[in-house]
């Protein structure tokens, strides 16, 4: 089994640095590009089943990168949506702004988030990164176990926290949830399992300049 990993294209909530979580807003036109350059990358890759968060931004940028894809049948009606991969609920502080100007969220908490990340225990009415830990690698732990997909190619769309949380079953070095940074817009990363344990073979890939990329510790 392989296992990409893809976070969606950018929102003018990541513009903006607006706090996005479950908000449902779908990808700009820089997303788009994003998307279209990394379906292009990904164009010879056979994708046999997506699974997609439920979220507008992860199902249009899975929809372009199969688009793009110029060897898999599967179309937007094939893709599988799956709750355990959304993004963290930030709970009331959704549509917050956390960087530039008219910041109005609670400062010390949100670094806490971006600095402590296992210890977070989520924004009020939210969910603590352990939840998500545990619902991602509920994902995870049951694709990789069935039989039918065991020599299967699969892509998996979601966001920027989620794929953070999905791929720590699977990073050796935990001490660093975040794993150095956010991954930026489109970034892909690719597993492959074996007898039920997966190995990390691409690390936050991009396939475009990253001077199209607004990648900040935002949001997912």
């Amino acid at each position: 089994m392989k296992i990409y990993v893809v976070r969606h294209g950018e929102t003018e909530n990541n513009r903006k640095g607006i706090l996005q979580g479950w908000l449902d807003a779908s990808i700009n036109d820089n997303g788009i590009l994003l998307a279209e350059l990394t379906g292009k990358a990904l164009k010879d890759v056979a994708f046999d089943v997506v699974f997609c968060s439920p979220l507008k931004r992860a199902k249009e940028t899975a929809e372009i990168l199969l688009k793009e894809n110029q060897v898999t049948s599967l179309t937007a009606d094939d893709m599988i949506f799956d709750e355990r991969i959304k993004e963290i609920s930030f709970g009331d502080w959704e549509g917050m702004v956390v960087r530039g100007e008219n910041v109005n969220i609670p400062e010390m908490e949100y670094e806490f988030f971006l600095k402590d990340a296992y210890n977070f225990v989520g924004g009020p009415n939210g969910e603590s990164i352990q939840h998500l830990i545990d619902r991602t690698g509920d994902f995870y732990n049951d694709i990789i176990s069935r039989q039918e997909l065991a020599d299967k190619t699969i892509l998996v769309s979601t966001h920027g926290c989620a794929l953070r949380a999905l791929l720590n079953q699977v990073y050796v070095d935990k001490t660093d949830y975040w794993h150095g940074k956010v991954p930026e817009n489109c970034a892909v990363n690719i597993i492959e399992v074996e007898n039920g344990k997966g190995i990390l073979v691409g690390d936050d890939l991009t396939f475009y300049d990253k001077g199209l990329c607004v990648n900040i510790f935002n949001n997912g």
